[in-house]
């Protein structure tokens, strides 16, 4: 099993953020910390100190939190959880809210891989964006952290940001993949609702998404061509393009992310955190109300409600107080995860995997959507595994898109 361990704090809000995250006072941050190892140690108590092959710790900005509070977070689930030797420990660090000390504390408390939230190498960039920090803070901020002891870093870029070139982005690329991080993850600006963003920018993102010229974000091909020379780039730098959106020198690919993709089980704790459990058919998302998740953190108790599986068959589902959500994953929703998820994966899915897990041949669901999309060079399909081209993971959106399902099969 993995865990995810949610911190929703910032300095400030980012301009493009959607994720659940504020700033709070200190006394807030205290008062929560206590909350979430009460939840911890609730779980380990449920589950009898089950074992945890990585730990996830994100935000939010984790790295905000004082280290004596971040200590206990990681003695409460080395106490809860049995966590493997050589476990994946990763915690989401941004420039200027990690100094020395922290990022030495972090890796005396069992933290062996550090998330760097860059977005951008030029610091009108990341005026824009919101960000609080600037590129020689990013700088620092790594330095330190290799100083430290940290022999696995990953770096987040952000590609086609509003008046974005190819040659600017990739300039940037190129200074970010010469400081030797393990990892790049290199996402596109995605214009969310609720966000000053999308005030901003919606109806240039509908313009593009229509097929028309946008005025301030790059155009659809500028987006596909960034997309294609930071592959070249960073092959050329010895990476690995092994999803989407993400990088990595061999053997440093993200553990805990493969196992999302893989859908493997995991268990989220903290304000609003999500987990899919049992057989990978059970889904809880915790409240995402901050004065309700500490307050309930005070009592946590077991419940059990009955669901529906179908019109004839009804099964009870054990969840908590904490829980805004409990539900079993329907077997159609089980099925496209599997492939929106494993086709992210450069290495794919497997007919065999798809067959053990739904007892069913994958070209008996997906006939005409294998053919079609093998038809247009955007997917391959040969000894056992179906994976995206090169061409398909450049529209990779497109591809997943028909994978839906119109019905529960």
């Amino acid at each position: 099993m993995e865990l995810y361990v949610h911190i929703p704090f910032c300095e400030k809000k980012c301009a493009y953020c959607d994720f659940l995250s504020a700033p709070a006072n200190e006394e807030t941050q205290r008062r929560y910390v206590g909350a979430l190892l009460r939840e911890i140690r609730f779980y380990g108590e449920q589950f009898e100190r089950p074992r945890l092959d990585s730990v996830y710790i994100g935000g939010g900005t984790p790295s905000l939190l004082k280290k004596e509070y971040m200590e206990l977070i990681l003695k409460q689930i080395q106490i809860s959880f049995a966590v493997v030797y050589g476990a994946e420990v990763t915690m989401e660090c941004n420039p200027g809210t990690a100094n020395r000390e922290k990022l030495t504390s972090y890796q005396k408390s069992g933290i062996n891989r550090l998330s760097i939230g860059l977005q951008s190498v030029y610091d009108y960039e990341l005026q824009l964006l919101g960000r609080i920090h600037n590129f020689r803070d990013f700088l620092h901020t790594y330095e330190m952290a290799r100083q430290t002891g940290f022999q696995n870093i990953n770096v987040d870029l952000m590609s086609a940001l509003p008046h974005q070139t190819v040659e600017k982005f990739t300039a940037g690329l190129e200074r970010v993949a010469r400081l030797k991080p393990e990892h790049i993850s290199v996402y596109s600006l995605m214009i969310e609702e609720g966000t000053p963003f999308y005030e901003s920018y919606a109806e240039d993102a509908r313009r593009r998404a229509a097929g028309g010229i946008p005025m301030q974000l790059p155009s659809e091909e500028t987006e596909l061509e960034i997309g294609r020379q930071t592959a070249e780039i960073l092959a050329s730098f010895g990476y690995e393009h092994y999803e989407v959106s993400n990088y990595a020198r061999p053997g440093c690919a993200s553990r805990h992310n493969i196992g999302y993709w893989r859908r493997e089980p995991y268990l989220g704790v903290g304000l609003g955190a999500a987990s899919l459990l049992r057989r990978s058919d059970v889904r809880y998302s915790n409240t995402t109300e901050l004065e309700k998740y500490i307050r309930t953190c005070e009592n946590i108790k077991l419940l059990q409600k009955e669901v529906s599986l179908t019109r004839r068959k009804k099964q009870m589902l054990p969840y908590t107080n904490l829980h805004a959500v409990a539900e079993y994953v329907s077997r159609r929703a089980q099925i496209e995860e599997f492939m929106f998820l494993g086709l992210r994966m450069t290495e794919g899915v497997t007919r065999r995997s798809f067959k053990e897990q739904f007892d069913v041949e994958i070209e008996a669901v997906y006939p005409e959507a294998l053919h079609t999309l093998s038809e247009q060079g955007l997917l391959e399909m040969r000894a056992g595994i179906i994976k995206l081209t090169e061409r398909g993971m450049e529209l990779s959106n497109y591809v997943l898109a028909n994978f839906l399902l119109d019905t529960d099969g």
